[in-house]
């Protein structure tokens, strides 16, 4: 995952009226916290985090370029969006240094295609990993392709990349394949006995 730098500012006025001055002025309320150190209430600028976060994931590690106080490494930690404008209200960093691992979610992007008449149900959509702060994966990768049916693929069957460990349950299910024609002909049958009753109730 590849470190890109943002220009961000202080900020010196706090609440919600703050708030939404700071982000009618383009700019998304953040805060920087970490090792130890006091909380750094930052704006960021609403375009270019946008588009960190479009090209690096959610995990994008930043360069903070902070006006008058230097430079800070910073993790992506938590992302609050509107529930319905969908607009960043806040966001949440934390202070990371060169060589620290840090503890993520990472999503898992199935690929490949299961044996003829599979049924391919995804179980886990993200899974949390240890990784070295500059070098975070964008996504694992699962091939099921030629999966038998009855195969279970569970997250200690993900190949992560070197530097990165499991951190999440090793037994956790992340892909069931059964058997789809078996579902479809139970499906079939359900609504063949239903259809059956509606008949026998209009007859009565």
């Amino acid at each position: 995952m590849s470190e890109v730098r943002i220009a961000v500012e202080q900020r010196n006025e706090f609440g919600k009226g703050a708030a939404r001055r700071t982000r009618r002025a383009g700019q998304i309320p953040a805060v920087l916290y970490g090792h130890g150190a006091d909380p750094k209430h930052l704006s960021l600028p609403s375009v270019e985090f946008a588009r960190a976060i479009r090209e690096n994931g959610h995990n994008a590690v930043l360069t903070l370029e902070v006006a008058g106080s230097g430079k800070e490494l910073a993790l992506t930690k938590t992302i609050t969006a509107h529930p319905i404008k969908g607009y960043i209200e806040h966001v949440d960093l934390l202070l990371v240094k060169r060589g620290e691992k840090v503890t993520v979610n990472v999503p898992i992007v199935v690929s490949g295609d299961a044996a003829s008449g599979a049924l391919v149900s995804q179980e886990l959509t993200e899974v949390e990993v240890e990784a070295e702060a500059l070098h975070i994966p964008e996504q694992i990768e699962l091939s099921i392709e030629g999966a038998e049916i009855g195969t279970q693929l569970h997250a200690s069957d993900l190949k992560l990349p070197k530097g990165t460990t499991l951190v999440s349950d090793p037994e956790t299910m992340v892909v069931n394949i059964s058997e789809a024609a078996a579902s479809m002909e139970e499906e079939s049958a359900s609504e063949g006995e239903e259809a059956a009753e509606e008949e026998t109730s209009e007859e009565a």
